[in-house]
């Protein structure tokens, strides 16, 4: 590597495979710095389940080895490319499908969010997919209305943590799930009925007199959806975020037509893509809620980027 050959230290995969085992701490050449281009240090990453699925190659989306991981993040730019909208010093989010757990990263200006002034850095990179795909799947996808009962599994994640304080902000009963039920202890003082994430369908349909939820945010899928259908209202709408299970669950056809409830999955990003005229509208709410103290992101530990490795291990138990 020379002088014009910028590099930087970055966790790298480059080699799917169980447990981490192609996964190392090294130097990965910089790209070039383009005129629509921004080079980002790097304050903070938020670690999700999807990060550890795509390094044993379990997630729908398959990066060519070898890549960086890390879909979203914090930072300061520290170049600008002249078209690239952007100024040095200014703080920006970044969110995308891998390429941020590094010390600088080279993205495209368009990729970038500017972040409330009042969001500290490690807040916002655990909001900028988390907080957005929440949002587009309760708010618009979900049609989640005031007064409706909103199930929502995997609530100690960055996801359904972000999925439960938009269900209260928005006016519904909120029924949260987690391995541990202990761990949503916290919730109680703010009406959430607090299950464990498996055998809650009786609850789910005690607590509605019967009905069920009138919305499921499901990002754990496997035995968790199977349930979620048993116990989803007529006319509910049961959305499919993830599988952090590590099963994709699948459904009679008979079960929605008979039941009256629809199925619907849920890519923030790729929503955006193809409505981008809802795209703006999005961002602008995930940076309200954030700004207002809607949406607090809880950090359960912070790591170097020496340590990324054992924080994704970290990922493995949660």
């Amino acid at each position: 590597m020379n002088a014009a050959t910028p590099d930087t230290l970055a966790l790298v995969c480059d080699q799917l495979g169980p447990q981490l085992s192609g996964v190392s701490l090294r130097r990965w050449p910089l790209p070039a710095l383009g005129p629509t281009d921004v080079r980002v240090a790097m304050h903070a990453v938020a670690l999700n389940f999807p990060d550890l699925l795509m390094t044993e190659g379990l997630y729908q989306f398959k990066p060519p080895v070898p890549y960086i991981p890390g879909m979203e993040g914090s930072g300061v730019v520290l170049e600008a490319g002249p078209a690239s909208g952007w100024a040095v010093g200014q703080r920006v989010g970044l969110g995308g499908k891998h390429g941020l757990l590094a010390e600088q990263v080279v993205v495209p200006g368009a990729s970038l969010r500017a972040l409330p002034a009042g969001l500290a850095l490690d807040a916002a990179a655990a909001l900028m997919v988390t907080g957005l795909t929440a949002w587009v799947a309760l708010a618009r996808i979900g049609r989640l209305q005031r007064g409706e009962t909103l199930l929502v599994h995997g609530a100690r994640g960055g996801v359904g943590q972000a999925c439960v304080q938009i269900g209260l902000h928005l006016g519904a009963r909120v029924i949260a799930t987690a391995t541990q039920p202990d761990r949503l202890a916290d919730l109680a003082a703010l009406g959430v009925q607090a299950l464990p994430s498996t055998g809650f369908r009786a609850a789910v349909l005690e607590a509605t007199a019967g009905r069920g939820a009138d919305v499921v945010a499901d990002p754990v899928g496997g035995d968790v959806f199977d349930e979620s259908a048993r116990c989803t209202a007529f006319g509910g709408r049961l959305l499919v975020l993830g599988f952090a299970s590590g099963r994709i669950a699948s459904i009679d056809s008979n079960r929605p037509l008979i039941k009256g409830f629809s199925v619907e999955g849920v890519r923030a990003g790729e929503y955006g893509r193809h409505f981008p005229q809802h795209h703006l509208e999005h961002l602008a709410a995930v940076n309200r809620l954030a700004e207002t103290g809607v949406l607090r992101p809880h950090i359960g530990a912070r790591f170097a980027l020496a340590e990324a490795k054992a924080a994704l291990v970290v990922t493995i138990g949660t």
